[in-house]
């Protein structure tokens, strides 16, 4: 039986997806959460959690997986020695220090180019130059691609999804000569296809582990074009949300769109574009005033029908990336009514509203008409707001056919290995 492994490395943990060649059932599925914040920026908790979900598939499984690809978070980035070891803490997806050197980047990337963004993979790097620990470093890395050098042992490979952030010429397949002006004196990733195989296993990970050692380490790519690849959606003017932690939107076109003004840019996927952009509100917001139970119980007693009056911009700090890009902007959460029902109708109609608004965006700036949206992430359960986000988008939300990202991130591997 030939079967592959996808990871999936996302804010609140790590998770594995076990597929066959048929890609209809699951053979297994592991998770490890974080248990707090601090552990999503720790290399060293990734590396444990990278091993745990390995060993946490059950044996005879594990000795039949032919490919594996992962998937982190867009823009959580390090530098590291040449040995592999980061040199200094990496910085997160939503980490914003990039704002400082904003005017230098303006000086030399294209107007409205996607690194033009206080969060982007480029904005993170310039910052890091000014680390005391930069001289120690050889090179920049995603966090995808280091959780694969640990397995593979190459340093210095990514793909065009993480790599576009860090402003990789999608389209030309190749870094833009406007980049060489900025002399990075660090080693930039080798860009691949996702999905591209890269190396088998290093031997002594297979041995480690009991896996195949022909087992080949595939490109990965980020958890949101994951979820999509996961999702079902495959025609032009479908879409994907990614209720997590954050809100994450993805609409399929025929026409590449960027706009760094807005926080729009497109990733490549085959023929087509991905259009898109993240938002910092979502589900890490709820979290901050209400538990699961909470979430389940006061939803069903919302009436989705019913448009809430109140009017926020959810935010769990100040700051956000897309529909609106401003790395100043306030959370708005007042009026507090004394009902937490009303508090969190007035939450979630706020985020579709939000919603909405990046799709509408997309589209007025030459994306695709939405047709459907298929929902991913911890949200896509909550049937109260899918209502409520159906009634603002005005087309079909459905679930996710898969909602995992690892599981998107396992056909990747599998694609992979049809390649090699």
């Amino acid at each position: 039986m030939n079967l592959y492994l996808g990871i999936d490395f996302g804010t609140s943990g790590a998770r594995g997806v076990v597929i066959d060649e048929e890609a209809s059932y699951i053979q297994a599925e592991v998770r490890y959460p974080f248990n707090d914040a601090l552990a999503a920026v720790t290399p060293k908790i990734w590396q444990e959690a990278l091993f745990m979900l390995v060993e946490q598939i059950p044996e005879e499984l594990r000795r039949e997986i032919k490919a594996i690809a992962i998937n982190g978070t867009s823009s959580t980035v390090l530098l590291v020695d040449a040995a592999g070891n980061p040199v200094d803490a990496p910085l997160l997806y939503n980490d914003a220090r990039g704002s400082l050197v904003l005017e230098h980047l303006r000086s030399i990337a294209p107007p409205n180019h996607t690194v033009l963004s206080a969060t982007s993979s480029l904005a993170k790097l310039m910052w890091m130059r000014q680390l005391p620990a930069f001289n120690e470093a050889r090179y920049f890395l995603h966090q995808a691609d280091w959780l694969a050098f640990l397995l593979h042992g190459y340093l210095g490979i990514s793909d065009y999804h993480n790599a576009l952030k860090l402003g990789y010429d999608v389209e030309e397949l190749k870094y833009p000569e406007w980049l060489e002006l900025l002399q990075i004196p660090i080693q930039l990733p080798k860009v691949l296809p996702p999905g591209t195989p890269i190396a088998q296993l290093r031997p002594e990970i297979a041995d480690k582990f009991g896996l195949r050692s022909d087992c080949l380490m595939c490109a990965g790519t980020t958890d949101s074009i994951a979820a999509f690849l996961a999702s079902g959606a495959k025609l032009p003017g479908e879409a994907v949300t990614s209720l997590g932690s954050t809100l994450v939107l993805k609409l399929l076109s025929r026409t590449r769109v960027e706009d760094a003004r807005y926080g729009i840019y497109s990733h490549r996927l085959g023929d087509l574009w991905l259009t898109g952009g993240a938002s910092n509100t979502g589900g890490a917001v709820l979290k901050q005033f209400f538990t699961n139970a909470e979430l389940e119980s006061l939803s069903c007693e919302i009436d989705a029908s019913i448009a809430s009056e109140l009017d926020y911009y959810p935010l769990l700090k100040v700051g956000d990336r897309f529909p609106i890009n401003d790395p100043n902007l306030p959370p708005r959460l007042e009026p507090r009514p004394d009902h937490p029902t009303e508090f969190l109708h007035g939450l979630l109609e706020s985020i579709a509203r939000i919603e909405a608004r990046g799709y509408e965006l997309l589209q007025e700036m030459g994306a695709d008409k939405l047709s459907r949206v298929y929902t991913a992430g911890g949200g896509a359960a909550n049937k109260t707001w899918t209502a409520i986000r159906a009634r603002h988008l005005q087309v079909p939300v459905v679930a996710s056919v898969y909602t995992e990202a690892a599981y998107g991130t396992a056909l990747l591997a599998m694609e992979g290995w049809k390649k090699g």
